[in-house]
């Protein structure tokens, strides 16, 4: 992998991860495109991951601050306020939401990836994908509310973010769509979506990557990982930023239409 290459998977990384359309799916593809054999690059994926996580703790650092307070609080080193129990709060329904992911990561990640970590499941996965945004967007007009969420409906969506595990199906477009599918507005659905990101990130991206170095296999060379980190921050941060904005006014519709069309293109060069 030569420098550009990083760049161009780095920049992709940092855009897909966030918007709703499948950073996995996007990698797989652009591997294939570039002509890189996919298998090896599986510590090449790890950087770029982590470059995301960076983008989020920069987003969010509001948030950040506020769930350590909220931690610091519980266990008595800070004192309670209502803005703390607000984020304790918040923190157990992260905790919650990251179980499913764990849970089926460990006993099942490898062996989803070695079956739907090619170009002809990412492509369908993404149409099944975009189906589900327009039905998810037909629910949130059904059954808006401004109840926020509860551990019932964090449960929802974390089982939502393990289906995400599926090379093709979008991260935040499935924790998304899971909450709208429960009534709750996208801001809110997306603000929860991107923090709960960050324990399944981190540590999908260091369990992945203690693997790769036990096996002997992190094979990558120094100067791609840095660019690639640094292009997957960047855009990762401006692709959150964007997101965020859009939402406010705008509906999933858009994503799902470009999944359909990727996930067609997907196909079609699997067949080649």
């Amino acid at each position: 992998m030569n420098i550009f290459e990083a760049l161009f998977l780095g920049i992709l990384q940092g855009i897909t991860e966030f918007l709703p359309i499948s950073s996995s799916g996007h990698l797989v593809i652009g591997e294939s495109l570039l002509g890189l054999e996919v298998e090896s690059l599986k510590s090449f994926d790890v950087v770029v991951h982590l470059g995301t996580f960076a983008a989020i703790i920069i987003y969010f650092w509001k948030d950040v601050v506020g769930l350590f307070k909220g931690l610091f609080s519980y266990i008595g080193l800070m004192k309670k306020s209502s803005s703390n129990k607000e984020y304790q709060s918040l923190i157990a329904y992260i905790i919650i939401g990251t179980l499913p992911a764990i849970i089926i990561g460990l006993s099942m990640g490898d062996a989803i990836d070695f079956v739907f970590r090619n170009t002809f499941y990412v492509g369908l996965w993404m149409i099944i994908v975009g189906e589900v945004f327009l039905l998810s967007e037909w629910a949130l007009k059904k059954f808006k509310n401004e109840e926020g969420l509860n551990w019932k409906k964090a449960l929802f969506i974390g089982m939502a973010q393990a289906v995400a595990l599926i090379p093709g199906v979008s991260r935040s477009g499935s924790t998304i769509a899971a909450g709208l599918f429960q009534g709750i507005t996208r801001e809110k659905a997306a603000r929860f979506s991107f923090l709960l990101a960050l324990p399944a990130i981190l540590g999908a991206g260091l369990l992945t990557g203690i693997k790769e170095v036990k096996s002997g296999e992190f094979n990558v060379e120094f100067a791609p990982l840095i660019v690639g980190f640094v292009s997957a921050a960047v855009a990762g941060f401006a692709s959150v930023y964007f997101l965020m904005k859009f939402l406010k006014n705008h509906s999933l519709n858009v994503f799902a239409y470009y999944l359909f069309a990727m996930g067609a293109v997907s196909v079609i060069i699997s067949l080649l």
